[in-house]
């Protein structure tokens, strides 16, 4: 493969561009394989106390949104919701939304960046704290959203005896979402902007 000529972008030439931007063009296309990559990898990781491993979790909120007739985008959101929980723990929604973003709908955005505040709903008043916590949000227009993305389908996921849809079933779904044309802030951008 050609290489470019610079050793900094400010001296890169439009030839240099010629060379680099079919590159990241296809760079762009294996996206969703290394996503979906990323997401197997989650199986049977270890994941402490919790009842069923992160792979498997992502398979049961993708399963019962499908179940609950959710649009393709937002099935694809709750299968991928934690997939940053190894790598960024304390910040896995916003690492999520950030992947996602340019390929889906601010209300989408928003809930991924949210889910985790609105399922601390769920526990943190027994370990002292206030569940409400996502109260802070009531003036969103996406706040009801986020909390039935929670009550329906994450928080109910962890059930070791339910039998959710197999990876094959969402895979082809992944794929067509990064496929979509990336967009910036709700306006299309150059691919090379969603890629530099």
């Amino acid at each position: 493969m050609e290489k470019v000529g610079f050793r900094h972008l400010a001296e890169s030439t439009k030839a240099d561009h010629d060379v680099l931007q079919p590159y990241l063009e296809e760079e762009n296309t294996r996206t969703a394989d290394r996503v979906l990559e990323m997401f197997t990898s989650l199986k049977d990781k270890d994941c402490g106390p919790l009842p069923v491993d992160i792979f498997e979790h992502g398979l049961q909120t993708a399963t019962l949104a499908l179940q609950d007739g959710a649009d393709e985008e937002t099935i694809v959101c709750a299968l991928l919701h934690d997939l940053g929980h190894y790598v960024a723990p304390m910040n896995h929604g916003r690492f999520i939304a950030e992947l996602l973003q340019p390929f889906v709908s601010e209300e989408n955005y928003w809930v991924l960046q949210h889910h985790t505040v609105f399922q601390a709903y769920y526990y943190l008043h027994h370990i002292g704290k206030d569940r409400n916590a996502r109260d802070q949000y009531k003036d969103s227009p996406h706040y009801d959203s986020a909390r039935r993305f929670v009550e329906r389908w994450d928080q109910k996921a962890f059930d070791p005896a339910f039998k959710a849809e197999p990876l094959e079933t969402f895979a082809p779904m992944v794929r067509r979402i990064f496929a979509r044309t990336p967009h910036v802030a709700g306006a299309k951008a150059p691919l090379s902007a969603a890629v530099a």
